[in-house]
This record gives structure tokens, C-alpha cells and sequence, in this order.
């Protein structure tokens, strides 16, 4: 290997092409606006679908990364995913405009339905269409949850998805403390790329 040539890449990040202007505080803004607001039973799936596929911001792999960095932030890890994307893009101004965009809409919505909810919440036709909500709500998420892994899958990323199962297992299976099974993943996530990438130079 010639020493001015780069080092080959080990589960080199997804090739997307990106935009290349960056969002203005009025289109973060609206973007989070819309996420929200289709955001039924969380704003994951809409949070991905716009910043990777529609407004190709981020790549697949970009967004993953930024997605597990929130989750190790105090807070929501949606509302995290608002202020470290739109930072990144207009400083503090940016994560204001995303952060807004994403509570603000809601949070009017929210408060009609509960005081609607408070007179007519013992309706049974009412019960049944929040059952059915809830429903799709989670199959949303599944289906977030798959188009996330598709970046380890394409790159044939065996470690990664070992790595992701045995943290599923230990918390969704053996029911062990979330802080204690990160404590422990994170390092040796770290270590094992770290390794990798060695062995590639």
C-alpha cells in the first residue's frame, strides 16, 4: 500500500448523495413541523424518513450515528436528535428552529385533545380508535427499527449486528439495568472498531 493512498475502510458509511445547501432556520423548522405532526406514536420513523430519504441531510449511517449519540444524552432521544441536528447545521439558531418545529405543533394539538378527551374520554367508539392508533404506532416503529439496520446488512457488518443483538438480549430478554449493559457495550464497541480499523492500515 503506497503511503499517500488512504487507509482501506473498514464497513465504509453508506455513498448517498446529499444536499448540498444547507436547510435554512425556516425549512428546519417546517421539516420538524411535519415530522411531528405525522409523528403518531413517535417521531422516529418521520425523523428518518425526511432527514435521509426526502431531504437526503443526512446519509443512513450518518443518522444512525447521531440517533445513538442522543440516546446516551439526558432527555428524549427525539428531542436530542432536534438539537444536534439543527446545530449542526445553524448553530444554536438551528437546533431552536428544529426543536420548535418538532414540540410546538404538538403541543397545541395535544392540549384541544385533552381537554376533549376529559368530557368525551369514556366513549367506546373513542377507546377503540386510540387501541387502533396504538397498533399502528408500534408497527411504525418496527419498521424504523429495520430500515435503521439496512446500513449493516448492505455493509455485511457482522460485529455490529452481534454486537446490537447481544444488547437487545441482555436488555429486552434478561431484563438487565439499561446504564449497566451500556457500560459495558459502549467500550467494547469502541474497542472492536478501533481494532478493525488498525488492522485495515
Amino acid at each position: 500500500m503506497s503511503p499517500d493512498s488512504p487507509p482501506a475502510a473498514i464497513g465504509a458509511p453508506e455513498v448517498s448523495r446529499l444536499t448540498s445547501k444547507p436547510p435554512t432556520l425556516i425549512a428546519l423548522f417546517v421539516a420538524f413541523a411535519k415530522m411531528s405532526l405525522a409523528g403518531f406514536g413517535g417521531v422516529l420513523v418521520w425523523a428518518r424518513r425526511g432527514i435521509v430519504d426526502q431531504h437526503r441531510w443526512m446519509t443512513a449511517d450518518e443518522f444512525n450515528e447521531t440517533f445513538a449519540l442522543c440516546h446516551f444524552l439526558p432527555g428524549p432521544n427525539v428531542v436530542n436528535l432536534t438539537f444536534v441536528f439543527g446545530s449542526r447545521f445553524r448553530g444554536l439558531a438551528g437546533a431552536i428552529a428544529a426543536f420548535s418545529g418538532l414540540v410546538g405543533p404538538p403541543v397545541v394539538i395535544v392540549t384541544i385533545l385533552a381537554a376533549l378527551y376529559q368530557r368525551y374520554g369514556e366513549i367506546e367508539v373513542l377507546r377503540r380508535i386510540l387501541s387502533g392508533v396504538a397498533c399502528a404506532a408500534i408497527g411504525l416503529m418496527l419498521s424504523a427499527v429495520f430500515r435503521m439496520m439496512t446500513p449493516l446488512f448492505k455493509r455485511r457488518d457482522v460485529i455490529g449486528l452481534l454486537v446490537m443483538i447481544a444488547v437487545f438480549v441482555a436488555i429486552g430478554v434478561l431484563r438487565l439495568p439499561l446504564p449497566s449493559v451500556l457500560l459495558v457495550a459502549i467500550p467494547i464497541s469502541i474497542g472492536i472498531t478501533f481494532a478493525m480499523r488498525r488492522s485495515a492500515t
